[in-house]
Parts: C-alpha cells; structure tokens; sequence
C-alpha cells in the first residue's frame, strides 16, 4: 500500500492510501485526520474510496446530520440541489443536482436506506433510474454507505467511514480531473465540512 499526505485547504490534512486489494482502514489508524483509502481497480472505469475520521459528537447527532438529506449541499461539495420523496418503507428517493467545473451539471437519483441500532448508524444508497436523462446529464452508476460508531470508551466521539464507488460513464479525453473532482478530491471536504457544521 502506498500512502501519501495532502493539504486540503489551509489547516487540515488528509492521508491517501492506493491499494490494490479489498482492505479496510484500520480503527487503530482512525483520528481527527481524514484517512482515505483507494480502492480503484485499475482496469475498471469505476472508483471506490473508503474514507473515516473521528468527529467530536454523539452518534445520534451525526447520524441525524446525514439522515437531513435537505442539508446536504451544506456540506457536501458540488451539491447545489437535493429534491426527497419518502418511500412507502424506511427508505427515500433523493435526488441530487451537481455543479462541477466548466459549468459541467450532473444528475442522478439515489435510494437511501437508513437503520440504526443503539450506538451505531447506518445509511446506505444504490442508484435509482431517473426517466427523461440523457447519458451526458447523469453518471452511469453509484453505491455506497456511511457507518457510525461510538467511541467504546467515549459516547461523546463518533467513527464515522464513508464508502462509495462511483462509475461517471464516459469521459471526454483530457476531462478525467472533473471526475477527481467528484469523488477522490470532495470526500475529504465533505468530511472537513460535516465536522465543522456539527461544532
């Protein structure tokens, strides 16, 4: 595995981890750091990234955070537009509209699953079809989960992991950073961005 250090803004730092095989960030390794795992396969045009991080807040506080679907272009980078339907189950359909760079728009409808249990919360999301898009409107494919845990030793400090895989269909030569700009560059932002609005 290789691992490397990066600036995310002026104070904050991330780690970045490249790995070839399946593994999972270490709770040993977890702190106020954001640790980002890439778990991209090489041949594949989908990217998957494992992030975590410890926030200074209760579970519940957290999990109410990422279950606000309205609240999420307050902290997750390139969201502009979030629209949610409830499901007749425990689940919602949002649907999210994305400004990225060159005035780029994407759009693409998600189900997301919530459940908690006691100390932990668990969100996961698979895309849904949304009629009417064109190819070059909307990403091919996207799934992923948040997982929170309480601190065994401190109710009041959250683990909190984040794991997506993203296939944003084809991309037009020399556009690849775009797709950085999507996944690998937001997630730590996102994360900087939900521990600040949860201060």
């Amino acid at each position: 595995m290789i691992c490397t250090r990066a600036l995310l803004g002026v104070s904050s730092l991330f780690s970045l981890c490249q790995s070839s095989q399946a593994e999972q960030i270490e709770m040993s390794k977890i702190n106020h750091t954001v640790q980002l795992l890439d778990l991209s396969k090489a041949d594949s045009r989908a990217k998957r990234f494992e992030a975590a991080t410890l926030i200074d807040a209760p579970v519940a506080q957290v999990c109410a955070a990422i279950l606000a679907y309205d609240s999420y272009p307050s902290f997750m980078p390139n969201t502009s537009k979030v629209s949610v339907v409830k499901l007749n189950d425990n689940a919602s359909q949002v649907d999210f509209t994305l400004s990225l760079p060159l005035g780029k728009t994407k759009k693409y409808r998600l189900r997301m699953t919530p459940k908690q249990t006691g100390t932990n919360c668990h969100l996961s999301w698979k895309m849904l079809p949304w009629e009417g898009l064109k190819q070059e409107e909307t990403i091919a494919d996207t799934q992923g989960y948040w997982s929170l845990s309480s601190v065994s030793n401190d109710v009041q400090k959250t683990v909190v992991r984040y794991v997506v895989e993203t296939d944003p269909g084809p991309v037009p030569l020399g556009l690849g950073w775009i797709v950085d700009s999507m996944s690998k560059d937001s997630i730590p932002k996102m994360l900087e961005a939900l521990r600040a609005k949860l201060r």
